[in-house]
């Protein structure tokens, strides 16, 4: 009895230690709940860290992505087919209108230039000039080739002194234009310098020969250049 208390007892200590040995094998070869758990939380951290990264970056991503500036979002070529083009279709119109006039006024000033020097030279030779026997006829002519206020001094002068002086004393007077030149020209007003040499004879005396200058201002009336200024220079 005492020998199979003792086997029993041996085989109670052999099923512990088996049991032992089975248990120390198990923990060693499985799996730690404790490092699989740390494990775990490590991965979850990672995810989050990574949502949180990916959320920061569509922030910052947002952050940068700042509205175009207007001027990129213009559609430039409405603008220029709407807007760029009829002014500059306009300007370039408006150059060769103005081009245009300026051409045509240039050519009529100068021929305005041409004939205001012409009527000049035949009018300062119609009103200097004259016979006892026909001062009326002629100087009353050549009224018809002045204007204005000109016009109305000349005539009460010719009426009150040249006219009854060229009848009591038989004076006669001849005036001719050697040279005239155009001082400036538009197309309906003229200044011409004439230079002019007058022979005058009073009754049976000698003729009396004169040289004078004058600015003769004229003026476009009814396409005809008449004189409304006389000033002896």
């Amino acid at each position: 009895m005492g020998v199979e208390t003792d086997s029993a007892t041996d085989r109670a200590l052999a099923e512990v230690a088996e049991g032992i040995a089975e248990g120390v094998v198990t923990e060693d070869d499985g799996p730690d709940d404790t490092a699989v758990a740390e494990e775990a939380s490590e991965i979850e951290v990672d995810a989050e860290s990574e949502a949180v990264s990916g959320d920061d970056v569509e922030a910052q991503d947002a952050k940068n992505t700042k509205p175009l500036p207007l001027w990129c979002r213009i559609e430039w070529s409405r603008v220029v087919a709407f807007g760029v083009l009829p002014v500059v279709a306009f300007l370039i119109g408006a150059l060769a209108g103005f081009l245009k006039w300026q051409d045509v006024w240039t050519r009529a000033s100068g021929v305005a230039g041409t004939e205001s020097v012409a009527a000049a030279k035949e009018s300062t030779v119609a009103l200097l000039s004259y016979q006892p026997d026909s001062v009326e006829k002629d100087l009353g002519g050549a009224r018809d080739r002045l204007t204005g206020k000109f016009k109305d001094s000349y005539t009460q002068l010719i009426h009150d002194v040249v006219i009854p002086g060229a009848k009591k004393d038989h004076i006669s007077a001849i005036a001719t234009v050697p040279a005239a030149a155009s001082v400036s020209a538009t197309p309906n007003h003229a200044v011409t310098l004439v230079f002019v040499d007058q022979t005058v004879t009073v009754g049976n005396d000698a003729p009396t020969d004169t040289a004078s200058t004058v600015r003769v201002t004229l003026d476009k009336v009814g396409g005809h250049w008449l004189i409304s200024g006389f000033d002896p220079i």
